[in-house]
């Protein structure tokens, strides 16, 4: 799957997946500093999910009418020790395969999923 992981997302996140075969470009490495729009932008235009604990995701996503392709996971969850946050980001990613076409907040205990198409 491909993924566009957030600046404010954990770098040991971003190279688990990686090694797990994913295919995921990191806003840190690749255009630290970019605006959100800009952020989103570039996900849809690579047809990527993008990754991001950041919250005015959601505003912006539903403005912007992603295409399906693309799909925005928004973490709000506790932030825990690096090490554990890095294990349960990359399991409750790794733990399903419908990402893409959703706008998708993760809480402790639950994924809620809305469509983009709706």
């Amino acid at each position: 799957m491909r993924f566009l992981a957030d600046e404010n997302f954990p770098g040991l996140s971003v190279l688990s997946l990686r090694s797990a075969g994913h295919d995921v470009a990191w806003v840190g490495e690749d255009m630290p500093g970019a605006p959100d729009q800009l952020v989103l932008q570039q996900a849809t235009r690579e047809a990527r999910v993008l990754l991001t604990f950041d919250k005015d995701f959601g505003e912006i996503a539903r403005a912007s009418q992603l295409a399906t392709p693309s799909g925005v996971v928004l973490f709000r969850i506790p932030m825990p020790r690096v090490t554990d946050l890095q294990r349960h980001v990359v399991d409750v990613i790794l733990g399903r395969e419908d990402w893409p076409g959703h706008f998708s907040v993760v809480e402790p205990g639950r994924v809620r999923m809305r469509s983009l198409g709706q």
